[in-house]
């Protein structure tokens, strides 16, 4: 890994760390200093001189500091005159934002991605978008990759004989039929209609599950709205037992918590895309982190070697 350069953001540092640690390299320091009249700057405290750059930057609460502290660290390495720079990004919040769905709003996922493009991104590498069309409003290449192989990997220790998959909704079934295929079980839907951001319903379950041990797969979890609602349909069906799994443990107000005193909830399962507090995950012990540093490692060596990412995707 000659001419490489990895820095991180404060948004998630211990990833970036652990992804350097794969991949054999430095974690080059940043130093991020605030004025008086509150106003950020960012420099990047190593070379980057004609150096394949990566940016390790969730877009993570506070989203906004953390936002405008990624668009700086870009401008730092455009005029570091790097060769070439990739946002690696493992949680892109505002891929939520995809379409006009009311009067008078912003597409900020959109608005974001062209704000990154003009800091001076070259290349970003995302880990499980929101929606499929917000990969389209990026106008340079983005590596897509996704959590399905680490998170059916932690399942396969189990007992699946009676299990089955299900999808809050059927914007999610595409990714929930994928992890049922690697998990060699069937895969159900619910019937969801969104209200506002904490309001849905759901009006039925299609497919199986009655009798069955249930894995809950969602893209992210933030106030588990959906996921509680997704609960009451499965025990109206008689479900065995539940277990929840996604990509995005956000858990915003004391979401785990809730979800944790569920008694037919035996397993709550996350990525580390997203840092975690203490306050947030102290007394949860249903919790499950898994790590997607090897993967992002992986696939940041095949960028800068000029090698397939898709081949990531592969069936093991």
């Amino acid at each position: 890994m000659r001419d490489i350069a990895v820095f991180s953001g404060s948004a998630h540092p211990a990833l970036a760390a652990e992804v350097c640690d794969h991949l054999g390299v430095p974690l080059r320091p940043t130093r991020v200093d605030r004025f008086a009249n509150d106003c950020l700057q960012v420099q990047l405290q190593a070379n980057c001189r004609e150096r394949d750059v990566y940016l390790i930057q969730p877009l993570v609460r506070p989203v906004q500091e953390h936002l405008v502290e990624l668009l700086l660290m870009l401008d730092a390495a455009r005029g570091a005159s790097a060769a070439r720079t990739t946002v690696v990004m493992p949680h892109y919040s505002y891929a939520r934002s995809d379409k006009k769905d009311a009067a008078r709003i912003s597409i900020g996922g959109r608005l974001i991605a062209d704000l990154m493009v003009t800091a001076g991104a070259s290349r970003v590498l995302a880990m499980t978008l929101h929606s499929p069309q917000v990969h389209g409003f990026f106008t340079v290449p983005v590596d897509h990759l996704h959590a399905l192989r680490e998170l059916a990997a932690h399942f396969k220790g189990q007992d699946l004989s009676n299990a089955v998959v299900v999808s809050p909704d059927l914007g999610n079934a595409k990714e929930a039929a994928a992890f049922a295929r690697l998990l060699g079980i069937p895969v159900a839907a619910g019937a969801k209609q969104r209200f506002s951001d904490d309001r849905v319903s759901i009006s039925s379950v299609i497919g199986e599950v009655a009798g069955r041990d249930v894995i809950v797969l969602d893209d992210e979890i933030a106030k588990g709205s959906t996921v509680l609602e997704l609960l009451d349909r499965l025990r109206e069906q008689g479900v065995a037992s539940v277990r929840i799994a996604c990509t995005h443990g956000l858990f915003a107000g004391g979401a785990l918590k809730r979800l944790g005193s569920e008694p037919d909830v035996l397993e709550i399962v996350c990525t580390n895309t997203v840092p975690l507090s203490p306050d947030e995950t102290e007394g949860t012990e249903k919790l499950r982190v898994l790590s997607i540093a090897p993967a992002l490692a992986e696939a940041m060596r095949r960028i800068h070697n000029g090698e397939s990412v898709s081949a990531l995707f592969d069936k093991p």
